[in-house]
């Protein structure tokens, strides 16, 4: 699937820093963006942006962990304009705080449900008609933090590794049925919540750039997009080194929380 074939694209949390910068790459005459984001003043000016490229444009103002209205959105869309791609990229980071204190239930709980539930609602809302039609492109953003479990943000590293175990399993099950699935794996982005996060942040990437690779490694249906490189391979190595050996090493990064 190339982007020209792309007629059709939804991006959830589409005011955030990959979000907006993937609408904006993908804005051009002859493609209909669907934007889902929870800032309706700043998705309005990503969408004024999106219109200014050429791009048709519809918004969409709503808390996805309102599964129930969720669904009810999906069963319209599918039936109106059922999305060539869906990057779900939706997500909140919370960590354990200042010395030490630890996550709170409340907000794990919040996280969860966006970050797990309302993707997985999303991804099993489109499926049928995907199916149905025979084409369909997800795209699902985990991180890098999906390889190794940091102790500073235990709960954030949980949530990106079920999307991660979610999309490969999703691709192996929908590959027969002509929908590619996607696992795009980002280091450090610069946004208000990379801002936010605790922690050295290296390798630090532009949003642009980022989409640029995104949108690249989407267009070659490359089942795992995981960048950057240098960071990719220290995460990965994290996870297949003997675990006392790993904690130590992120304790020495001072990602130890």
């Amino acid at each position: 699937m190339t982007q020209r074939q792309l007629g059709t694209i939804l991006i959830t949390g589409a005011t955030g820093g990959i979000g907006n910068a993937l609408a904006l790459h993908y804005a051009k005459p002859g493609v209909y963006l669907l934007l889902h984001g929870r800032n309706a003043d700043a998705l309005k000016a990503l969408a004024d942006n999106c219109q200014a490229q050429g791009a048709d444009v519809s918004t969409l103002v709503m808390d996805l962990r309102d599964i129930p209205a969720l669904q009810q959105w999906l069963a319209e869309i599918t039936v109106t304009r059922l999305p060539d791609l869906v990057i779900a990229n939706a997500g909140i980071n919370i960590n354990n705080g200042i010395n030490r204190r630890g996550e709170t239930w409340q907000d794990i709980e919040a996280l969860l449900d966006l970050n797990v539930k309302s993707t997985f609602a999303l991804v099993n809302g489109l499926i049928p008609a995907m199916r149905k039609r025979g084409s369909g492109q997800l795209a699902l953003i985990s991180s890098l933090a999906a390889f190794y479990g940091l102790p500073i943000t235990p709960s954030y590293c949980a949530s990106k590794a079920a999307i991660k175990a979610y999309g490969e399993a999703l691709r192996g099950w929908l590959a027969r049925d002509g929908i590619h699935v996607n696992v795009v794996m980002p280091g450090y982005i610069k946004s208000g919540m990379c801002d936010a996060m605790p922690g050295p942040k290296p390798f630090l990437m532009m949003p642009d750039k980022a989409a640029r690779i995104i949108a690249t490694g989407l267009a070659r249906n490359q089942a795992r997009i995981s960048f950057p490189f240098p960071l990719n391979l220290g995460t990965w190595l994290l996870a297949v080194l003997p675990a006392a050996l790993s904690l130590k090493i992120v304790r020495l990064l001072n990602y130890g929380g």
